[in-house]
């Protein structure tokens, strides 16, 4: 009988302290996650608000107008629209929009997409005639049941829109072409913006990210080539919670990783948005090498920007530039990259004053 007595005790004991524990861990699990919540990242406290980031040199203009938008209380995703619609409509820019170099088949086919914070997302591909395709990829996003739209249909669906039916070639660009036709030897070469694109990210005075990416593509690619910039999670990528990032250069590496949702992934998983953009780069690298390709041959860079207004950029070799509009005005930088800048070193900064 007391040994029936003792093993019930015994059990009892046992079953207190179980639950006992229990509710402790429950209890520290609730505090860690109510920590979690309430705690505020350590740049929480001053946000670099409203800013906008543009790659390239041509960004500084871009941003001019993204900017006016922006002061102005402006949403974000019309800001990013404004802006890349300078370098889209500018003849004198070879990589993007009118003017752009055309494929080898004498054709100036345009890529883009735009994101806003809630997720909409529109894009377009293998455009042709069109002034601002990217405006056509937010007609897509307000104005149709899908996503991405291509070729024929997407001119077919811009003219429907009442957007108007141009010729984008300009007496350089087919002066080029002509001069290439000569020898017809496809060989990108990386940053003389031939083949790079204007991505655009932006926090509002409201606290909301918007993106948008266009560009002509690669100059001489076979008809029909799309690169990164009109593929929502490669060359762009908006998570409003998070950040947003773009990128530039060669389109089919940034597309071989997912770069821009990588950036973004990585910012989510604590990375400053400088690290998340070393990382997709190293990404770039690592498969090049496994591949047997050479470094020297390609060019891409990413720029990212967080929730808190902290920006960052990092590229496989130097050479890229990006713009970024703040209460510091604009501003042209320099990104650490891979193979020249192989320490880690702080970005050059111009100053251009306005």
């Amino acid at each position: 009988m007391d040994n029936i007595t003792n093993t019930t005790n015994s059990r009892k004991d046992f079953l207190k302290i179980t639950a006992l524990t229990g509710a402790a861990t429950l209890l520290n699990a609730c505090n860690f996650f109510d920590k979690k919540e309430n705690q505020s990242p350590k740049s929480e406290a001053r946000l670099n608000k409203p800013i906008v980031l543009s790659t390239w040199n041509f960004g500084l203009a871009a941003n001019d107008a993204a900017w006016k938008i922006l002061t102005n209380g402006g949403r974000a995703l019309d800001a990013v629209e404004a802006g890349v619609m300078v370098p889209e409509g500018d003849p004198t820019e070879r990589s993007v929009g009118y003017g752009g170099r055309p494929d080898r088949d004498g054709r100036i086919t345009l890529d883009a997409c735009i994101m806003d914070e809630l997720s909409n997302i529109g894009s377009v591909a293998c455009l042709e005639y069109i002034k601002h395709p990217i405006q056509v990829a937010r007609a897509v996003m307000e104005k149709s049941p899908h996503v991405m739209i291509v070729g024929d249909g997407a001119l077919q669906f811009a003219l429907e829109q009442g957007f108007k039916k141009e010729n984008l070639m300009v007496p350089d660009s087919e002066k080029e072409y002509k001069e290439w036709l000569v020898k017809s030897e496809y060989k990108p070469i990386a940053n003389i913006e031939n083949h790079d694109t204007i991505g655009m990210i932006a926090l509002d005075a409201a606290g909301n990210l918007s993106g948008a990416c266009t560009t002509s593509g690669m100059a001489f690619k076979m008809h029909g080539r799309v690169g990164d910039s009109p593929i929502i999670g490669a060359g762009l990528y908006v998570d409003n919670e998070i950040g947003a990032a773009t990128a530039t250069g060669h389109g089919e590496e940034v597309i071989r990783i997912a770069g821009c949702h990588l950036v973004v992934e990585l910012m989510r998983q604590g990375r400053n948005p400088e690290e998340a953009c070393k990382e997709a780069v190293m990404r770039v690298v690592k498969l090049m090498e496994i591949r047997k390709k050479d470094l020297k041959d390609i060019q891409v860079g990413f720029i990212a920007l967080n929730k808190q207004g902290e920006y960052g950029s990092y590229c496989v070799q130097d050479g890229f530039t990006y713009a970024v509009y703040d209460e510091n005005g604009n501003n042209l930088h320099t990104p650490n990259s891979h193979i020249v800048l192989k320490k880690e070193a702080k970005p050059k900064l111009d100053t251009l004053k306005k």
